[in-house]
């Protein structure tokens, strides 16, 4: 699972530990200002060229000497933001957490409006189409590593969390019992829908959540 060169790329941290490396973490009163934001722009770039190479050619396929080239960066600038690919990896779910605000893919691609000269519609789904690649990635690397699996859990354990918020008890199903069947949708409605949009439309995540709410 490791890349050909420099430190292994899982860290064998047990379940529940908190992940290094991802947005998450505070800033360090002792590193200058201006030091901190040459930081947060590199860590921008790597988290960009990770989620477009990725995407493109899956984790297997791009070694962490790929996206740092693709960053215009060198390795060294990788392991010292991150510490392997599966903290790469994690911090790119966490930005995912934090730039999308809850929204799931779906509600992007219901909101667009494909029929308007001036929509950015093409751009949406082509972004919708990049995260549902990676969401296949994530899980596929969870499963073939143990360590990162775990922390990939804990990640969907997270968004079920939020999920469960704003779906109540009813029917005798309890709220996180309708967050898993939420999250179900929210992964899968997208690979349906990004195949065949036509016979399944993204407005059934709407439809879908409502029924968890009134059922």
């Amino acid at each position: 699972m490791n890349d050909t060169h420099g430190p292994p790329e899982g860290d064998g941290r047990v379940r529940g530990a908190p992940p290094s490396g991802t947005g998450g973490r505070p800033p360090d009163p002792a590193v200058p200002p201006a030091r901190r934001t040459r930081r947060e722009q590199t860590r921008a770039r790597l988290l960009g060229a990770a989620e477009r190479l990725w995407a493109e050619r899956g984790i297997h396929g791009a070694s962490l000497d790929d996206i740092a080239a693709a960053a215009g960066l060198t390795k060294g600038a990788v392991y010292s933001n991150f510490a392997g690919k599966t903290d790469l990896l994690l911090a790119l779910l966490d930005r995912f957490t934090h730039d999308r605000a809850g929204h799931g893919v779906l509600d992007d691609l219901e909101t667009a409006a494909p029929d308007d000269a001036e929509s950015p519609y093409t751009e949406v789904e082509e972004r919708a189409r990049r995260i549902a690649l990676l969401m296949v990635e994530f899980w596929l690397y969870g499963m073939r590593d143990y360590a990162a699996g775990w922390r990939i859990a804990d990640w969907y354990a997270e968004r079920r969390a939020h999920l469960a918020r704003d779906l109540p008890e009813a029917g005798g199903v309890a709220a996180d019992d309708r967050a898993v069947l939420a999250l179900a949708m929210e992964i899968g409605l997208p690979f349906q829908h990004l195949l065949d949009p036509e016979r399944v439309p993204a407005h059934l995540h709407s439809v879908g959540l409502e029924l968890l709410r009134e059922t």
